[in-house]
């Protein structure tokens, strides 16, 4: 009987002795598995993201050229920054991005609003149709910028022989200036439209239908329920899809390189007409292997992009305040 209770007296002393170590493991559980959840993630942004980053800021001080050994390591500071300020060819390469960008976005989001309204109703097949918006967007775009230069050749393409029957002269799409900016923007349109429309039919999909029904009740037409629910409603997806294409539209590279049919695609023509920043970037850091002053363009690209995201969130705030007013 003694050795029994001596027995569960070393039983009872040993589980009060496991309790602290469970107890401290229980909480570095707690505090230390959400970062080791995460911490994959900012490791791969830290090796592919930040530190390209970082490292692109540390070229962009420094005269490194390809044809000039040992450049790598000569500090100009802001030089390359001054002379991207009186570089013709990098505000004409804004210009051209920013016009591209809003001929594309702007009927882009309007035509993927007014889809998205469209399909939010019952329709026969209307998985189907919902499925077919996003192939473009999945399409390749080497593959849908080859067939539209096609489609925009001077002599045989499809879209002057169709111009030619209301009496339109036959145009060369690649030699102007804005008739390349049309163009590229079709392009650019094709693909993202669909894409845009299924963000805005989802956030459609969220506003409630009593809504709509009450509107109907008060003799709202459908055009008047689309502009006095459904717009407002949307005006969180609308800031997000604005911000996301005026990014890519900044960013535009993959379009107006292969639109261009001559020797050097990264020239955006041969007067520059439809060069943007991402191609003059490319053309002075990989063809001319000026890797400081492309470094430099890179990070006033950058700029450009905080610049625009900040106008539109500052419109926004503007808007939220008028309507709360």
């Amino acid at each position: 009987m003694a050795v029994l209770t001596e027995r569960r007296g070393d039983a009872r002393r040993e589980v009060a002795a496991r309790r602290p170590r469970r107890a401290w493991r229980h909480r570095l559980d707690v505090k230390a598995s959400p970062y080791a959840y995460v911490a994959p993630f900012f490791v791969v942004f830290g090796a592919f993201g930040l530190f390209p980053l970082v490292y692109t800021a540390y070229v962009s001080l420094t005269g490194w050229r390809a044809d000039t050994p040992g450049s790598e390591h000569r500090f100009v500071r802001f030089d390359n920054y001054s002379r991207l300020w009186h570089d013709e060819f990098f505000w004409n390469a804004l210009k051209n991005t920013v016009g591209i960008g809003v001929i594309s976005t702007v009927p882009q989001l309007v035509m993927a609003l007014g889809l998205a309204h469209l399909l939010n109703y019952r329709l026969r097949g209307r998985t189907f149709v919902r499925m077919g918006v996003l192939l473009p967007n999945v399409t390749s775009v080497a593959a849908v910028t080859i067939i539209f230069v096609q489609l925009f050749g001077r002599d045989y393409g499809l879209v002057n022989w169709f111009l030619g029957l209301f009496g339109v002269p036959h145009t060369e799409w690649q030699a102007g200036r804005l008739s390349s900016w049309l163009a590229i923007s079709v392009i650019v349109t094709w693909r993202w439209t669909g894409y845009n429309a299924l963000i805005y039919l989802a956030a459609m999909q969220g506003i409630p239908f009593e809504l709509y029904e009450s509107a109907a009740i008060d003799g709202a037409s459908r055009w008047k329920q689309f502009w006095r629910i459904t717009v407002p409603m949307l005006r969180p997806t609308i800031l997000f899809t604005v911000i996301v294409s005026t990014i890519g539209a900044l960013q535009l590279f993959g379009e107006p390189l292969l639109f261009n049919t001559s020797q050097t695609p990264t020239t955006g023509g041969s007067q520059h007409q439809f060069q943007t920043l991402a191609l003059y970037t490319y053309d002075q850091f990989w063809q001319k292997f000026k890797y400081g002053y492309g470094a430099a363009i890179s990070w006033a690209m950058f700029g450009v992009i905080a610049v625009f995201v900040l106008v539109n969130f500052a419109l926004a705030r503007r808007l939220r305040g008028v309507d709360a007013s």
